[in-house]
């Protein structure tokens, strides 16, 4: 419903231009209220970003969706992109045990096997974790189900043992969400998966059902991708908004937010931005912080910050990668000696369309590095954070050692014909354990105002799908 006639269209100013603000501030334009978005920095879209490389236009931060919803893939399609996704090539990734290299299992959540049994399970755990593993569909479905909050680490290891833990969830998490599968809520990053053990009695039989569309397929490829890239969809994100009348102001830093008579008042050096509705989409510390003036119940709930990642991308000229070793790409079980990356993407072996654009034997490897601090008791990485590379230079000369070591090709500095580094720095929502109970008690606050919504990867759990399905159900009651 739009204005009443006559009189003026109602406002909204949203803080944060990245994915999560873009997408709020295009339910609020369709609904018909003026909409202003602050954006801190010169660029648009947050983790969904991009960067030149060696000619190459690439992925700065996301560069794959998963596919257990439609909701990126509607949005695409809304935007005039539905004939550009693209599924990764079916090479499948590996994972790196302490041991050597093994395919990861086709089927899974966040590593947990749906079947400890199949021969790519097998050959990660031996035939006595698989045994252990194999213990899940006797014990009680309630087990690891009862309690409020329960670690990613607590349900795996009470129902399917230390090897699946060590062997194939750490990579995952790792990899995905930077961090020790002890200090993760299991509830936000594998959200209904408690729910299925209750329904079908076990944690594979969950990790089945949830995965019962991917069955056969590749591990990796419950994903999908943009052709050109994930950035695209920012492009096409901001032109839809520009179309709509949105205001979008970047290198425009939000300092303080204040009620007023009218609803709310941004600052911003010596500007006021007013409004009667306000979107905070900044990261979840932040947002926190920006707030707790105007609403003290929140500063007691504000959350951790998550970790700083790194991303070295390398374009290299090694025409012995042609043949994808390791397909997709590799996770790195955290007990691996002398391999500082959580994860490579071999981007080229995964996306037809960078293939592609690169001349023959030229390849582009992607590897990220950086993890949450982790638990001193029962924490299942060897490293600790401190003996991560730092430093831009440090940065390159690991990624050359550990690409060498994880594709079994040496990688050396002069098969590399252009390479950057991209840090974000807490900027992956981070879901130590309570923190669903904690989101759920920001929202209840927020939602008792009237004329505010918290959106983001904090609040909704990480990556794009979820991000592009919470954002307009949290922006409904909202609008007019």
């Amino acid at each position: 419903m739009g204005a009443a006639e006559g009189s003026p269209p109602p406002a909204a100013v949203v803080v944060g231009g990245g994915i999560s603000g873009l997408l709020a501030a295009r339910e609020l334009v369709r609904a018909g209220v003026r909409t202003t978005v602050l954006e801190a920095s010169g660029e648009w879209g947050g983790c969904v970003g991009r960067h030149v490389v060696g000619g190459l236009t690439l992925d700065s931060g996301a560069e794959s969706f998963a596919t257990r919803s439609s909701a990126v893939a509607d949005l695409a399609a809304e935007l005039g992109l539905a004939a550009e996704i693209v599924a990764p090539n079916p090479g499948g990734a590996w994972v790196q045990l302490p041991e050597g290299p093994r395919e990861l299992p086709r089927t899974g959540v966040l590593g947990i096997p749906a079947n400890p049994w199949d021969p790519e399970v097998r050959r990660s755990l031996g035939t006595l974790g698989s045994l252990r593993a194999s213990f899940d569909a006797l014990l009680p479905g309630s087990l690891g189900t009862r309690g409020a909050d329960t670690s990613v680490s607590a349900l795996v290891r009470a129902r399917m043992g230390r090897r699946v833990l060590e062997r194939l969830v750490a990579p995952v998490v790792g990899g995905v969400h930077s961090a020790d599968p002890a200090v993760l809520d299991v509830d936000m990053v594998a959200p209904g998966l408690r729910a299925g053990m209750r329904q079908h009695g076990s944690l594979a039989a969950a990790v089945a059902a949830q995965r019962g569309g991917a069955r056969g397929k590749k591990a990796g490829s419950a994903v999908a991708g943009l052709r050109g890239g994930m950035h695209t969809l920012v492009s096409a994100l901001l032109a839809d908004l520009r179309e709509g009348g949105v205001t979008l102001l970047n290198r425009t830093r939000a300092d303080a937010v204040e009620r007023t008579a009218g609803g709310w008042r941004v600052r911003s050096g010596d500007l006021n931005y007013d409004a009667g509705l306000l979107v905070v989409a900044v990261e979840g510390p932040a947002a926190v912080d920006l707030l707790s003036a105007a609403l003290p119940e929140l500063a007691s709930r504000r959350p951790a910050p998550g970790p700083d990642v790194s991303l070295v991308t390398l374009v290299v000229d090694l025409p012995a990668l042609g043949s994808a070793p390791r397909g997709t790409g590799v996770l790195v079980a955290p007990q691996s000696p002398g391999i500082a990356a959580k994860a490579l993407t071999h981007a080229t072996a995964k996306w037809g369309w960078l293939a592609e654009q690169t001349a023959p034997g030229t390849h582009v490897l992607r590897l990220s590095y950086g993890r949450a601090e982790r638990p001193a008791a029962g924490r299942t990485s060897a490293a600790p954070p401190d003996t991560e590379p730092r430093t831009d230079a440090d940065l390159f000369e690991a990624a050359l050692q550990d690409a060498s070591a994880l594709l079994a090709v040496p990688v050396r500095e002069g098969s590399v014909l252009a390479w950057d580094v991209v840090r974000w720095s807490g900027a992956l929502p981070f879901a130590s354990l309570g923190h669903r109970r904690r989101v759920a008690e920001v929202r209840e606050i927020c939602a008792a105002d009237g004329t505010l919504a918290v959106v983001g990867g904090w609040l909704s759990g990480n990556g794009l799908a979820a991000i592009v399905a919470d954002t307009p159900k949290v922006l409904r009651p909202l609008l007019p």
